[in-house]
């Protein structure tokens, strides 16, 4: 079959087409006849490095964390899926293996896609719809009045974020650019700060909750429109120590390294009477079915910028890497 292989680490070339043999199901698995996949930030991530200390990959690699498709075969033991099922899954973070003409899923990671869903609109919901709802739902834990500032709202998880949030009872405050401001306003933002010509933390203050999407100095500006007791969770920071616990399961040097790592941005926190909070989603099923149900019940809408066929999946990544995308890039076998 047709692959998209992670070779070794580095920049784009590190990635490349290759035929490798069709992987098997094994217990408990099943294996997806992959229809479309989604990119993320993550997935160029991993082949930059960036991420060797936790997700120790032996490569080559098949690349790609999350896809949708049509269940091709089921391995051995009870099945929850039987062959011809139309499913999309976020494929377990050290497997990989979306980027592929098919794929071998634990079954507990896969559901059901949405009724009123295409593969190219399922294939790029897992990662960024399941990051959303974990965030929201079990890290901030929103409720109905909660004052949520959102930065970049208009990407892939952004675009979800903000109306899972609405669905919750959240008011929603975001930056945009004046590109993407009809789109954030359209999912249901309350109040969208154009980043081109203002300081957000300039013009906003106590809020309770904050869900950073882009890092760096957007990431540290955020404690200082927080009230006393807000709350940071960020996908875009610092991993601190209880990421290596709760998220990753990972040994205690690895916690270690991430207090070292997170020292300035915990002080920060501190000083502002707030928690911070570096979020590493964890696949699931369960959540999937979740996401699903608000998908047809007309709640949450999954917002495509674009669409490549699966050979141009190299201009694909371009695309995504440029940072301008409005809601997710996907490829399509």
């Amino acid at each position: 079959m047709r692959a998209y292989v992670l070779t070794r680490y580095g920049g784009a070339a590190a990635m490349e087409f290759r035929d490798v043999p069709e992987p098997q199901p094994g217990p408990g698995e099943v294996r997806i006849k992959v229809a479309a996949a989604g990119l993320n930030p993550v997935d160029y991530k991993i082949r930059e490095g960036a991420l060797r200390p936790i997700n120790r990959l032996r490569l080559p690699v098949i690349a790609g964390c999350e896809c949708a498709g049509t269940v091709d075969a089921v391995g051995p033991g009870e099945g929850r899926f039987a062959v011809g099922d139309r499913v999309f899954a976020q494929v377990d973070r050290i497997r990989l293996g979306a980027f592929a003409e098919f794929a071998c899923v634990r079954q507990e990671l896969v559901a059901a896609m949405p009724a009123s869903l295409g593969f190219a609109e399922a294939a790029g919901l897992p990662l960024a719809g399941l990051t959303a709802l974990q965030a929201l739902r079990d890290e901030l834990a929103v409720r109905p009045g909660t004052r949520l500032f959102i930065s970049g709202g208009a990407g892939g998880v952004g675009t979800l974020a903000i109306q899972l949030a609405k669905h919750l009872g959240v008011e929603v405050t975001t930056t945009a650019s004046p590109r993407g401001e009809a789109l954030v306003r359209r999912l249901g933002a309350d109040r969208v700060v154009d980043y081109t010509r203002e300081d957000f933390a300039e013009v906003l203050k106590d809020f309770d909750a904050v869900l950073d999407l882009i890092g760096g100095a957007t990431l540290k500006e955020s404690f200082r429109i927080l009230r006393p007791g807000g709350r940071v969770v960020s996908i875009a920071g610092v991993p601190e120590p209880l990421s290596a616990k709760k998220d990753l399961g990972s040994p205690r040097w690895v916690a270690a390294v991430f207090w070292a790592m997170s020292l300035g941005i915990r002080r920060r926190a501190r000083k502002a009477e707030a928690t911070y909070r570096y979020l590493f989603m964890n696949p699931s099923g369960d959540d999937l079915r979740v996401l699903a149900s608000l998908v047809d019940g007309g709640q949450l809408e999954p917002i495509l910028d674009s669409t490549f066929p699966f050979e141009r999946i190299a201009e694909a990544f371009a695309a995504l890497e440029r940072g301008r995308a409005k809601g997710k890039i996907v490829v399509t076998l």
